[in-house]
C-alpha cells in the first residue's frame, strides 16, 4: 500500500485534472496581450504627440505676416513704447490693409 501510494503520478498526470485547469493558460495569452497592447499604445500616443508638436513647431515657424505684425504691435504696446491712440491707428491699419 505504501509502495502504491508513493509511486503514484497524481491527479495531474494521470488525465485527472481539475476542470478549471484552461482558466491558467488563457489568463496567461491576455496577460501578454495586455502587455502589448499597452506597448502598442504608448509608442502610439508618443509618435502621435511628436508629430503634432513638429507640425506645430513648423506651423509657427513660418505664421501669417499679418498675425506676427498684430503680435509686435501688441508686445510694443504692452512695453509701453507706444500709447493707446497710436496702438488703436495702427492696429486698424492692420485691419483695413493700408
Amino acid at each position: 500500500m505504501v509502495t502504491t501510494l508513493a509511486t503514484h503520478p497524481g491527479p495531474w498526470h494521470d488525465g485527472g485534472a481539475p476542470g478549471y485547469w484552461p482558466i491558467f493558460p488563457i489568463m496567461f495569452g491576455l496577460f501578454w496581450l495586455a502587455v502589448l497592447g499597452t506597448g502598442f499604445y504608448l509608442i502610439r500616443s508618443r509618435t502621435a504627440t511628436a508629430a503634432a508638436s513638429a507640425a506645430s513647431a513648423s506651423a509657427s515657424a513660418a505664421p501669417d505676416p499679418l498675425a506676427k505684425a498684430q503680435a509686435l504691435l501688441a508686445e510694443r504696446f504692452a512695453r509701453g513704447e507706444i500709447d493707446e491712440d497710436e496702438y488703436l491707428m495702427r492696429q486698424s491699419t492692420l485691419r483695413n490693409g493700408g
